[in-house]
């Protein structure tokens, strides 16, 4: 029979072997969803919830469910909703962040002694009643609380509810350390990419924070379920979504290259104008030319065919990166020919769609945003032709999700 000795010194030891596949992932959000999986994991928790710590608020990032996921098909997940909430003690989470102690509450209907409640309006909307709730501040050793995990409803070998023992409490503390450090790492590559953003931004007003945080968003959804479906191993689909969570915020980082005249103007384009502005691909992907990491050639790939078309009549096409000038010439036109189909990079194609979704659902000083209806009828109506049919499908599978990130990134 394995002592209780042994069986902790292989949980603590394999925290301390998360925390390397924790170092490696570069996004925030893809590591927040991360961290509240294998927190989950640790302590056989059948649900939980992960927000972070701004300005004196909390605001959700992921949750999880699975109880609930169980009930949804195949490769679906589980809408929610994006909400924050201020620090103060009427919260379990505020109570943690102010305290910057772990909260560890056997059954959540019977809190007693303690100045928060727990609020039962998620429970009475899904039907699911929460029991077990173990709260973990994310806090450095600085004492900055970067965030918060909720872990709901431990597990005993058989299925049944059962309280947070000492012994996950130990795990959770050990593995939130790790998690936190993962979590510093991550908001500074966050910032770094902000930067470069806010950079497109001072000239094109378009490609603001929330923008380029809800092309993200959508592109990471879509390829999710694209992966399920083509049955992407979670190691490989891991990797790839977090290297396009960051490509996709660049997409229009070349628009730094190009004339406020021309991306600030409320009218028309002229042709030459156009012109112009396309080459706003070509600059964003000499940003990525020293190629050194996966990251990178997404980036470029991105950057440079986001405006491709499935058809093969988008931008900049078949061209030589540094000089701008057609390898191949599209006899119709005589501009360069263009990339059609699977020659254009996966993530391209992606980050094309959900760029295009949300400029259309965007209102402009040169244009009234559109209605959902009229944005979905043009996305399917442009199926085969400007986009690849395959993730316009993708998209319309995973359009719950994308409602709710748009509520979550509001301009």
């Amino acid at each position: 029979m394995v002592s209780d000795t042994t069986i902790r010194e292989k949980k603590l030891q394999k925290i301390i072997e998360l925390e390397k596949v924790l170092s490696q992932i570069q996004d925030t959000d893809v590591l927040l969803e991360r961290i509240l999986t294998e927190a989950r994991a640790i302590v056989h928790a059948d649900a939980g919830s992960i927000y972070v710590h701004e300005d004196g608020m909390i605001k959700i990032r992921y949750a999880q469910n699975e109880t609930q996921r169980r009930r949804l098909a195949p490769g679906q997940k589980l809408p929610f909703n994006f909400f924050s909430f201020r620090v103060d003690e009427k919260s379990m989470c505020g109570y943690s962040v102010l305290t910057g102690k772990i909260v560890n509450v056997p059954d959540a209907y019977e809190i007693d002694g303690l100045p928060f409640v727990f609020n039962k309006q998620s429970d009475m909307l899904t039907g699911y009643r929460t029991k077990s709730v173990l709260t973990v501040p994310l806090r450095t050793a600085a004492g900055k609380t970067l965030g918060v995990m909720q872990i709901l409803n431990a597990e005993d070998e058989k299925g049944n509810i059962i309280e947070f023992d000492p012994d996950a409490e130990l795990y959770i503390a050990h593995f939130a350390s790790s998690a936190t450090q993962a979590l510093e790492r991550a908001n500074l590559t966050r910032s770094m990419v902000l930067r470069m953003v806010q950079m497109a931004e001072f000239r094109d007003p378009k490609e603001t924070g929330s923008h380029v945080n809800r092309v993200a968003n959508y592109a990471v959804e879509i390829y999710d379920h694209w992966a399920f479906k083509h049955n992407i191993s979670i190691q490989e689909s891991e990797k790839f979504r977090d290297t396009l969570k960051i490509a996709a915020m660049l997409h229009d980082v070349g628009k730094v290259a190009v004339s406020d005249v021309i991306l600030k103007k409320p009218d028309k384009l002229t042709d030459e104008e156009y012109k112009i502005i396309q080459n706003h691909t070509l600059v964003g992907a000499s940003l990525f030319d020293d190629l050194q990491s996966d990251l990178d050639l997404m980036s470029r790939d991105v950057a440079l065919r986001h405006h491709e078309r499935w058809d093969g009549k988008g931008y900049p096409g078949k061209v030589d990166l540094k000089s701008g000038k057609a390898l191949e010439t599209d006899p119709e036109t005589g501009r360069p020919k263009g990339l059609h189909g699977d020659e254009i990079p996966l993530a391209a194609r992606i980050v094309s769609l959900a760029d295009v979704y949300d400029a259309l659902s965007s209102k402009r000083s040169y244009k009234r945003s559109w209605t959902e209806d009229e944005v979905l009828r043009e996305i399917q109506a442009q199926a085969g032709s400007q986009f690849d049919p395959e993730l316009v499908m993708d998209f319309f599978e995973v359009l719950p999700n994308i409602r709710q990130i748009q509520l979550a990134w509001p301009d």
